[in-house]
């Protein structure tokens, strides 16, 4: 750097204009520039532009390299080129090796070094990316000089430069010493961004690789929301959701922003929205239904692979729109031959978890029957059990689908599996197992074994991870219910799932103790007396935010089979759900609304009732 300083100012000393014969001395006053260009300003203006349209009308590569030898380029004439010369030898498939052999085009380059410092930004900054492409290693001398150069004039660099440099050096992918400056010179001169294009581009490009910058692009586009268009939009949410960052401010603003947008959205709007939102799980009604509704007459036009992406991302923002959803399932009626196997069964999972049932439902699940028939095998074994326990929840199964998952083949397939994916599969596999038992009569085996019967838990018992409906639960059930004698909490059933309270009272519904008693759902009871006549079960479960649908109050697909479950083990269901029980801010007021809660179902007896999906 210092060689470099050196050889600028002995160029400043030595180059003056000399006078002429009889004149005065001659004071240099013009711009910098003129004294870092003496031979550029040497040729005369009608040569210098001749020869810029010789080299951009150049058709060979032969041509250009016979140019820069008859005639001595300057630096900014070398530069241009060389980007000429690469892009010829891109379009015309030249072989790069034989042309850095060739002596013109090692005078080409040493035209350049030599005068490194004349040349113009916008050919310096081409020259990072041209000559690569020529084949010259990015760690030799050539390529390490107009790095030398670009790292020298970093900090003069007009801050479009810089953003335009950002982004040639992030998609070049290549590490060095450049990129790390220039993302430092942009978080430094990030109040100068101006232009919505701009923070979008940087955002998208260059922003996962600086966190620091990248909350200051966040800061920016917050400032500029209201200037984006709905493509400037797209772009920011999938900037944010690649990048896994929930900025709810800003998700917020551009959620207010498009839907002030008139127009109807384009295609690749909606759905790249639609995948971000639900890649941040945030959840905005009005805009979740805006694109709902917008989607719903493009449907027919987009791919399987394009459904398939719409349904599980509305599966996983828990939003269900029945028009829609019923589109869907009369897209995979009209194209079942072109949808793979694996893209109807996450289409049918995106279904189950939202808990929807077609109106067509007979013709549906005959198709999905008909393509499942002898293709249980070539599906992956965790999405097996996720459509064997998707047919479950719309009480949909077949025998032979149980069969397939409940064999002891298929849970040695399982076993050594400790993956979150694995376990979740397990856990599937004890509601499967639950609902053949429970809710297919004619169904004979394979059940699970007893020993994989228990200790499922899905449960946190750390009392600092519980959530607040559990924690104020835990402290209201004992003035509720009666102490460990009378009540047993935190149960997990053999069915898969968890109760927070169980209690058996009599035929005068006074409270009996529990463990007295057999209880089948137990993996191991503690008791061994049957239950007087007269006597039930009472189950108190609690429903938390996730359980239902982001529209209302209704049930996803899990907690209704887990109602469903419950009630056919024979237990009367007091079913807490949190927005009736955080309401409640004393613990007598949640004392006495959980009394009111076994006092109701006592008084219903709705074990056998599986009508409703609604929480109470």
């Amino acid at each position: 750097m210092a060689a470099h300083l050196v050889r600028r100012c002995c160029r400043r000393l030595l180059l003056p204009a000399l006078p002429g014969p009889g004149a005065g001395p001659a004071l240099r006053t013009g711009p910098a520039r003129a004294a870092e260009e003496p031979r550029a300003r040497a040729r005369p203006e009608g040569e210098e532009q001749q020869l810029r349209e010789l080299i951009r009308a150049a058709g060979s590569a032969q041509e250009l390299l016979q140019l820069g030898r008859g005639a001595a380029l300057s630096s900014n004439l070398a530069a241009l080129a060389l980007a000429r010369l690469a892009r010829l030898s891109t379009e015309q498939r030249l072989d790069t090796e034989s042309l850095r052999g060739d002596p013109r085009f090692q005078q080409l380059l040493g035209t350049l070094d030599a005068q490194i410092s004349q040349v113009w930004n916008s050919s310096l900054l081409q020259l990072l990316r041209v000559l690569p492409a020529l084949g010259l290693a990015r760690g030799g001398r050539q390529v390490r000089s107009v790095e030398q150069e670009v790292l020298w004039r970093l900090r003069r660099l007009p801050l479009r430069r810089l953003v335009q440099l950002a982004e040639q050096l992030a998609g070049q992918g290549a590490p060095g010493p450049l990129l790390p400056e220039v993302l430092r010179k942009l978080e430094l001169r990030w109040t100068e961004l101006e232009g919505a294009r701009t923070v979008v581009t940087l955002m998208a490009k260059v922003g996962h690789l600086s966190p620091a910058l990248m909350e200051r692009l966040e800061d920016k586009a917050l400032e500029l929301a209201e200037q984006f268009d709905p493509d400037e939009l797209r772009r920011v949410a999938l900037a944010l959701a690649l990048q896994q960052r929930r900025c709810v401010p800003l998700l917020r603003a551009l959620s207010y922003h498009l839907l002030q947008k008139p127009a109807e959205l384009p295609l690749p709007v909606l759905t790249d929205l639609l995948f971000a939102f639900s890649k941040l799980s945030f959840q905005q009604p009005q805009v979740l239904h805006r694109l709902a509704l917008e989607l719903q007459p493009h449907l027919g036009s987009l791919s399987p692979a394009q459904v398939l992406r719409c349904a599980r991302s509305f599966g996983s923002l828990r939003w269900l729109s029945r028009p829609l959803a019923e589109a869907m399932a009369q897209y995979c009626l009209d194209n079942s031959q072109s949808l793979t196997i694996t893209q109807l069964c996450g289409i049918l999972v995106s279904f189950a978890r939202l808990n929807f049932q077609p109106s067509s439902s007979e013709e549906f699940f005959s198709m999905i029957h008909e393509r499942l028939q002898g293709q249980e095998q070539q599906l992956d074994v965790h999405l097996l059990a996720d459509v064997v326990w998707s047919l479950c929840v719309l009480q949909q199964p077949r025998a032979a689908h149980l069969c397939q998952v409940l064999c002891p083949e298929f849970q040695a397939r399982l076993r050594g599996d400790s993956s979150p994916r694995a376990q979740s599969s397990w856990l599937k596999l004890l509601h499967i197992n639950a609902t053949a038992r429970l809710e297919v009569p004619g169904y004979e085996g394979p059940f699970l074994p007893p020993e994989l019967l228990g200790g499922h838990g899905d449960r946190d018992k750390d009392k600092d991870k519980a959530t607040p409906l559990q924690r104020w639960l835990r402290e209201a059930l004992p003035g509720a219910l009666g102490g460990p004698d009378l009540v047993r909490y935190n149960v997990s059933t053999v069915y898969g799932w968890d109760i927070d309270a169980e209690a058996v009272l009599d035929s005068d519904n006074k409270p009996l103790p529990v463990r007295d008693y057999s209880a089948p759902h137990l993996s191991h009871s503690e008791g061994t007396k049957p239950l007087p006549p007269g006597a039930r079960r009472v189950a108190m479960l609690r429903w938390e935010l996730p359980q239902f649908s982001s529209r209302g109050r209704e049930l996803l697909g899990r907690g209704s089979m887990a109602r469903r479950h419950l009630r056919a083990a024979g237990f009367l269901l007091a079913e807490v759900p949190h927005y009736e029980f955080l309401e409640l801010k004393l613990e007598r007021q949640r004392v006495a609304y959980l009394k009111d809660k076994v006092a109701k179902a006592l008084a219903s007896d709705t074990a056998g009732d599986t009508a409703g999906d609604t929480a109470t």
